[in-house]
């Protein structure tokens, strides 16, 4: 006699059956949104991940989309308290993304393209789920700005103040050496600053991390402030000591040696060095749980402003209809005034 099989009646729901209904319905419009405005600006997304997966600059951003699922996860318990509401106001905000996006690929200027058809992916997340919603969710939806690939802008600046700090530290330690901007001529040979050396990459990843930890272990926005600055001024100086020490290693050990440590110690050791200290002297500071970051469902009831916000409630229908609109619209646009925008 086989055994009989035993079914159980207190069988695990799958992860779809934990969502509320509500949010079920409200995530799906998102989703159909979300494709409408990346249907528009494919050709800036696709050029978006092609530099977060190629260029060595913008490989951080891979993390950014994980570390906004991580911050969303974090609140789903005050999520599961809410009941989302479309926001017609939202669709402002995706206008202004998509013309942003326009201007960007009119002009060429990739930074302001990129920026926009980001900027209208948060719009809609806003005039999907409504300001209650976004409010809780404050954080993530921000922290959406760091999927934008930007830092080529201040490689040249970033150059400029390398070499400074390496000159002075080579002349400090008693090596003579002339400067004629990012070129260093030193008694074994001449050091160039390149693009590659000017710390732009760890800098940029060093600001994403900095602003993911200071608004989830601060509370006071004067150690959030101190922390940031420090973030953007501990790694441009020490990429000047790196570049100095590159310069140093070469008068006693030579070119060939001195560019092949840098070469390894200049990879994510460096990084790590400089995140450790960091983190280091900032963790006596920390004043919060990540977990407990941003506003909960109970303090953002109490904002004065929020009965006012939500006067502008509407259906989904609105919004689904409104964001389908302005695709359509900017779309067309484009093909008259940016052609290649969609080519």
């Amino acid at each position: 006699m086989q055994p009989e099989a035993v079914v159980s009646d207190h069988s695990s729901p799958n992860i779809l059956e934990r969502i509320p209904q509500v949010w079920r319905t409200q995530l799906t419009a998102l989703a159909l949104c979300v494709l409408a405005l990346v249907g528009v600006a494919w050709r800036e997304w696709g050029e978006m991940v092609h530099q977060w997966w190629n260029i060595d600059t913008y490989t951080h951003v891979l993390l950014v989309p994980v570390i906004i699922a991580w911050l969303v996860a974090q609140k789903l318990k005050e999520l599961a308290k809410i009941t989302p509401e479309a926001w017609w106001p939202g669709l402002l905000i995706v206008a202004a993304g998509l013309g942003l996006w326009l201007i960007g690929r009119a002009s060429g200027i990739n930074l302001l393209a990129h920026a926009g058809a980001v900027g209208a992916i948060q719009g809609v997340v806003i005039a999907v789920i409504g300001p209650r919603a976004s409010l809780v969710l404050a954080l993530p939806i921000t922290f959406g700005v760091f999927l934008v690939p930007f830092g080529d802008e201040i490689i040249p600046p970033l150059q400029a103040v390398t070499a400074d700090i390496a000159v002075a530290l080579t002349h400090w330690s008693g090596i003579p050496a002339e400067v004629d901007g990012i070129y260093i001529d030193t008694p074994v040979g001449l050091f160039i600053v390149a693009e590659a050396c000017s710390g732009v990459r760890f800098l940029v990843a060093m600001v994403t991390l900095a602003v993911l930890v200071a608004f989830t272990r601060f509370e006071r926005w004067s150690r959030r402030s101190l922390f940031l600055l420090a973030a953007i001024i501990v790694p441009i100086l020490a990429n000047g000591v790196r570049a100095w020490g590159t310069i140093y290693i070469a008068q006693f050990r030579g070119v060939e040696f001195a560019a092949g440590f840098d070469h390894i110690f200049y990879g994510w050791i460096f990084f790590a060095i400089i995140v450790a200290l960091l983190l280091s002297a900032a963790w006596r500071f920390f004043e919060r749980d990540p977990q407990d970051f941003g506003w909960n469902g109970a303090e953002v009831d109490a904002f004065p402003i929020l009965p006012r916000l939500e006067a502008w409630n509407t259906s989904r229908i609105v919004v689904l209809a409104g964001v389908a609109a302005l695709a359509i619209a900017f779309g067309i646009i484009a093909t008259i005034v940016a052609p290649e925008a969609l080519g």
